[in-house]
């Protein structure tokens, strides 16, 4: 082959590589800008009509303020023992905007805290402290006289799954509410940048196959049939692997983000809730 063919194919690897190398690189250090879309606080929140709504202030063990709401079905003083729904939002979400429609899921109390960074918590959103903050309220909430700790449903959405299931594989509860879950982050990543090795670049797995066959408690897992956030696939692997008993409801024509629209989406919640908790 001649000197300057040889050359320009030298040159041509040399780009190629650098060029790889260099998505590579800006993957690993703009990951969590692309994962985490942390939102400014939404206003005050309200409650349904006749619940009470309790703003929820907490330090975590490394001094970060956590801010949300916990409401509940009556008044303060006139409900007992309260069964809870432990809400865990989306990466683009500020949860405490549900709280006005807690009513929509049944009359049990209802607890939104957002992710360090989101709304009015402090601090920066990473898995290990979202995970860490998510035990810590759990048991805040446990030991609230108010609240029966024997049923507590943990409810995640699109990234929240990662955080509600590594919470169940730590604590107690009674059933699960999975909407649009993830496999893993790694693998959805994966499958969108199949040329890239993710699992070497990635810092927040959110990896909930490693539990999901260990967990025993009832999960609804609602798939949007039109998802191109988080494709189906990766819902429906999660729950084959699921060691418990496993509810599916799925929204043909929906994507990520239009699940809500329809009113069997919080009805099916609703009953699966009714049933378990």
């Amino acid at each position: 082959m001649p000197a300057a063919a040889t050359s320009l194919l030298k040159s041509i690897a040399f780009t190629a590589a650098a060029g790889y190398a260099g998505i590579a690189g800006m993957l690993w250090l703009s990951q969590e800008s692309m994962l985490f879309y942390p939102q400014p606080p939404a206003g005050k929140p309200g409650a349904p009509r006749g619940w009470s709504l309790e703003d929820v202030r907490i330090t975590a063990r490394d001094g970060t303020r956590l801010a949300g709401v916990l409401v509940k079905p009556g008044t303060q003083a006139s409900v007992d023992r309260a069964p809870l729904v432990i809400f865990y939002g989306g990466n683009a979400e500020e949860v405490t905007v549900s709280a006005r429609g807690a009513n929509a899921y049944g009359a049990r109390a209802f607890l939104l805290v957002n992710y360090r960074g989101y709304g009015e918590s402090q601090g920066r959103p990473s898995e290990a402290a979202l995970v860490s903050d998510a035990l810590e309220l759990y048991d805040w909430a446990a030991r609230r006289p108010d609240i029966d700790p024997e049923r507590i449903a943990l409810y995640g959405r699109s990234l929240g799954t990662g955080v509600a299931v590594q919470v169940a594989a730590a604590r107690r509860a009674k059933c699960m509410v999975l909407v649009s879950p993830l496999d893993s982050v790694r693998d959805v990543a994966q499958a969108i940048y199949p040329w890239l090795p993710v699992s070497l670049l990635l810092r927040h797995p959110f990896d909930s196959m490693v539990h999901a066959p260990n967990l025993r408690m009832p999960a609804l897992v609602i798939i949007a049939e039109a998802d191109r956030v988080i494709a189906p696939k990766h819902s429906e692997r999660l729950a084959r692997a699921w060691g418990g008993p496993v509810e599916r409801v799925g929204f043909p024509g929906l994507d990520h983000n239009d699940l809500e629209i329809d009113e069997k989406y919080f009805q099916s919640i609703a009953k699966f809730l009714d049933k378990h908790l």
